[in-house]
């Protein structure tokens, strides 16, 4: 990976843009690589599925990665649309494992979701956990054992919450020396 181009995913009006700009500063610090936004956002209407009032996550993704493959460069969608896949209830997000394109949602990781009041920080703590966590699946990593470990697999919010907002040993390993391949 030698970059990341985050990408708003959006159906209608981009709303809080400084979320993309410190994202993408928090995931530069975290990756060592640069990290920006791209002004074009992705159209998601085509991907919305009535009957669930959800986005088809996959859908979405197969669009990120047809922006180019740019060798290194990672695509991040960025949405704050509530996804799906097929068999799931519900996902955080979704990435090509080994690809170019991931994407993460906003929309079950803020607090006003569950009924609780509004917290920007918990909300953008758990963005940049999930962020990287997609995008280590577009290096290559798999799930870990590790439930401290940012690539841990989780379904709720509160598991992501126990998570670190970094690669555990094992996965950094992996991670530096894909990035250094690349």
């Amino acid at each position: 990976m030698t970059s990341v181009r985050l990408v708003p995913v959006i159906d209608g009006a981009l709303h809080n843009p400084s979320r993309f700009d410190r994202l993408a500063t928090a995931l530069g610090g975290a990756l060592g690589v640069p990290c920006d936004v791209d002004h074009n956002p992705l159209a998601a209407a085509f991907a919305w599925d009535p009957e669930r009032r959800q986005y088809y996550s996959s859908a979405l993704l197969f669009r990120l990665a047809a922006r180019g493959s740019t060798s290194g460069v990672r695509w991040l969608g960025v949405t704050p649309l509530d996804l799906y896949v097929p068999v799931l209830t519900f996902v955080f997000g979704e990435a090509q494992l080994g690809g170019p394109a991931a994407i993460v949602s906003w929309r079950r990781l803020e607090e006003t979701f569950y009924g609780l009041p509004d917290n920007p920080d918990v909300l953008e703590f758990r963005l940049l956990k999930e962020s990287l966590h997609e995008l280590g699946h577009t290096i290559g990593l798999r799930h870990c054992d590790n439930p401290l470990c940012v690539m841990a697999s989780t379904h709720s919010v509160e598991l992501l919450d126990e998570k670190d907002a970094e690669y555990c040993p094992g996965c950094r390993k992996f991670l530096h020396l894909r990035v250094a391949a690349s």
